[in-house]
C-alpha cells in the first residue's frame, strides 16, 4: 500500500484501531459512537475488485457525498458528522495522508437492508425487464419507451442488499412486508423527494441524474440518509448536451474499466485483471469531471 497523499490508495492501515468492514471500496473503522469511513481508490467491475485502483476516486466519492449532505440538509437529517481530520479524535489525526480528503466521521445508525433506489429514466435492469415485461420492478410503464427514455414520473425500484453479487430488485409490496408499510412508505417518500431535488439541481449544471440508490439508518429514534450519496459509484449521471434515448449514454463512471475489460474479452470469473494505466487515469478523470461540474469546485 502506498499512502502518500497524492497516490493511488488502495487499502488503509489504521494501527490501533479496529477494521469493522472492508468492502469493494470503503473500509470502516469502529470508533464507538461513531464510524470512520474511509473510501479508497479500489474499483470493482462486474462484482470483482480490479488490481489497479483509480487515482482520486475515493477522494471523488467522499467530497460529491459531503456536498451532497449539505444540500440535501433542509430534506433530510444524515449520519454525517465532519471531514476535517483534525477534529477526529487520537490517535487519527496521526494518518492524516490516508484520511485527508477521503474519510468521514459519521454517526453510528443501524442500518435498514433496503437499497432505496428512484429511477427518472429507462436504463439498466429496468430497460431489461421493461423489453421482457413492460415494468420495472414490477410497476405497469406506458409501452414504447425506448432505452434511456424519460420515465413520465420518477418511480422507487427498491432492492435487497447483497453482500456478494448483483442486488435482487423487490416489489414495493416486499418492503412492506420486510419492514412495515409505515416505514417502507416514508422510505419511498424520502427518496423520491431527494432524487427530485438532486436532479432538478443536476440538470442546472448540465447533468441528468437517470437512477441513484440511496441507504437509510436509523440514529436513535431518528431516521438518517447514511453511506453515500449521489456519487458516480451510486448514481448514473449522463452530460445533458449529449443526451440522445434510444440505446445506451455515456456515463460519468466506470464505463470505460468495463469497455476495457469486454475488448480483452475477460471471462469475469478471478483473478481480476489489472488495468492499463491510460485506462485508470482516463476513468480517474471522468470522476474528477463529475465532481467539477455538479460542484463548481476543484478537487
Amino acid at each position: 500500500m502506498n499512502s502518500s497523499s497524492n497516490a493511488v490508495l488502495l487499502d488503509t492501515e489504521l494501527h490501533g484501531i479496529e477494521r469493522i468492514a472492508r468492502g469493494k471500496v470503503r473500509d470502516v473503522y469502529d470508533l464507538g459512537e461513531h464510524l470512520l469511513i474511509v473510501a479508497t481508490d479500489r474499483i470493482s467491475a462486474f462484482d470483482y475488485i480490479l488490481a489497479t485502483g483509480i487515482p482520486d476516486k475515493g477522494k471523488v466519492l467522499t467530497q460529491l457525498s459531503i456536498f451532497w449532505f449539505d444540500y440535501l440538509r433542509d430534506l433530510t437529517p444524515t449520519h454525517f458528522v465532519t471531514a476535517r481530520v483534525e477534529e477526529y479524535p487520537d490517535p487519527l489525526p496521526s494518518f492524516r495522508s490516508q484520511l485527508e480528503g477521503r474519510s468521514m466521521l459519521v454517526k453510528r445508525a443501524r442500518m435498514i437492508e433496503i437499497e432505496c433506489v428512484a429511477r427518472g429514466y429507462l436504463a439498466g435492469s429496468g430497460w431489461k425487464e421493461y423489453c421482457e415485461r413492460g415494468t420495472v420492478c414490477g410497476i405497469p410503464l406506458p409501452a414504447g419507451l425506448r432505452e434511456s427514455d424519460k420515465l413520465p414520473e420518477p418511480i422507487f425500484t427498491p432492492a435487497t442488499k447483497a453482500q456478494t453479487g448483483h442486488d435482487e430488485n423487490v416489489s414495493f409490496d416486499r418492503v412492506c412486508e420486510s419492514i412495515g408499510e409505515d416505514l417502507a412508505g416514508r422510505l419511498r417518500d424520502l427518496t423520491l423527494s431527494i432524487y427530485g431535488s438532486a436532479a432538478r439541481y443536476a440538470e442546472t449544471k448540465g447533468i441528468l441524474i437517470a437512477d441513484t440508490k440511496f441507504e437509510f439508518g436509523f440514529v436513535g429514534s431518528e431516521l438518517v440518509l447514511a453511506d453515500e450519496v449521489l456519487t458516480p459509484d451510486s448514481s448514473r449521471f449522463w452530460p445533458a448536451e449529449s443526451y440522445a434515448p434510444g440505446g445506451p449514454q455515456f456515463s460519468f463512471d466506470k464505463q470505460f474499466v468495463r469497455d476495457y475489460l469486454e475488448s480483452i474479452r475477460w471471462n469475469k470469473q478471478p483473478p481480476a485483471p489489472a488495468l492499463p494505466a491510460e485506462v485508470a487515469a482516463k476513468t480517474g478523470e471522468k470522476y474528477r469531471q463529475a465532481y467539477r461540474e455538479l460542484t463548481g469546485r476543484e478537487l
